[in-house]
């Protein structure tokens, strides 16, 4: 169940467009790379950031201990660091200085090691200061430097970075609060739906805290409406909401499983079996032969959404494919 829920909620890629979003003041002097191979073979660092001008400062408290090449290992909500973890990103940047054509390409002074998580990772570090005599400094609000290791290294807190300075990143969560979350992010993305970050990160976080967002005050449904009033007026012409106007959250996710569902019957004509589809779609095989098994009647012409209420049927008012 855990595993199933970690691959429909895409936290990767949110927190890529959200580390990006609160460094948009220096995004023109940065390059990032989400899940850069290291190698020919599948090696991937969930996000690398370089700087375009060596000596830049980075205004974001977060960003001050960059230097040149800045390697960040992220963990979702429901997952923690651990002592592994550590050694699997000291390697990654063993491995992205080395793997060069020439000898001290990247100079092993221009690399910082990040680690992200929701929870503060207590075991690593006492295995830290027991192995390496490391020190570790609370630098900022949920940002703590860890020094004596072979590169400069800091352990984000998701949840207790400043709110006002990280609006995303710290809100990366499933336990967001009416007041003291959501009507911040709303007010947030106002002006900002048309950017693929945004959505990106504002549709993970609706999805992840929709049960939130279905029990908010009249208040706040009103302004989710206002907010996605273009979008849910195209789900409409879609036939994807057809008079259900329940808010954005229930909307998007409805359309995000039609979207699923003509992926899977595409390749259904192509002749692709469901682990093939289930491998090519990153989805769990239950998800897939969920679909397949209601698309079969339907078969070779595949109406996606007469698909979908049949799937919808089977199950509760959640999703159809929860």
């Amino acid at each position: 169940m855990k595993d199933r829920e970690e691959k429909a909620l895409q936290w990767h890629s949110a927190f890529h467009a959200a580390i990006q979003i609160e460094l948009m003041e220096d995004m023109e002097f940065l390059q990032f790379f989400q899940e850069y191979n290291l190698t020919q073979k599948p090696l991937q660092i969930d996000t690398l950031i370089i700087k375009v001008e060596a000596g830049r400062k980075i205004k974001k408290s977060f960003g001050r201990i960059f230097r040149q090449y800045n390697i960040i290992e992220y963990k979702s909500p429901t997952d923690y660091l651990c002592v592994n973890d550590f050694y699997k990103v000291l390697g990654y940047l063993c491995l992205y200085q080395s793997d060069t054509e020439k000898v001290m390409e990247i100079p092993p002074d221009e690399l910082t090691m990040t680690l992200v998580s929701n929870h503060y990772p207590r075991e690593m570090i006492k295995h830290l200061q027991q192995q390496y005599h490391a020190e570790i400094k609370k630098a900022f609000p949920g940002i703590y430097y860890v020094t004596g290791l072979l590169f400069p290294m800091q352990i984000l807190i998701n949840q207790k970075l400043s709110k006002e300075e990280n609006v995303w990143l710290s809100r990366l969560r499933q336990d967001l609060q009416e007041e003291e979350d959501m009507n911040p992010l709303i007010h947030a993305y106002k002006g900002h739906d048309k950017s693929p970050l945004y959505a990106a990160v504002m549709d993970l976080i609706v999805r992840a805290n929709q049960k939130h967002f279905k029990e908010g005050s009249e208040q706040m449904c009103d302004a989710l409406r206002e907010l996605f009033a273009d979008e849910l007026k195209q789900m409409k012409q879609n036939g994807l909401e057809e008079g259900r106007a329940e808010g954005r959250a229930q909307g998007h996710a409805e359309g995000l499983e039609i979207k699923l569902i003509q992926q899977v019957c595409k390749k259904l004509l192509k002749g692709k079996s469901p682990e093939t589809i289930a491998d090519d779609l990153e989805e769990e095989l239950d998800v897939i032969n969920r679909i397949c098994s209601a698309a079969h009647p339907f078969a070779p012409d595949y109406d996606c959404n007469k698909i979908h209420a049949v799937l919808s049927s089977r199950t509760d008012s959640q999703g159809c494919l929860k």
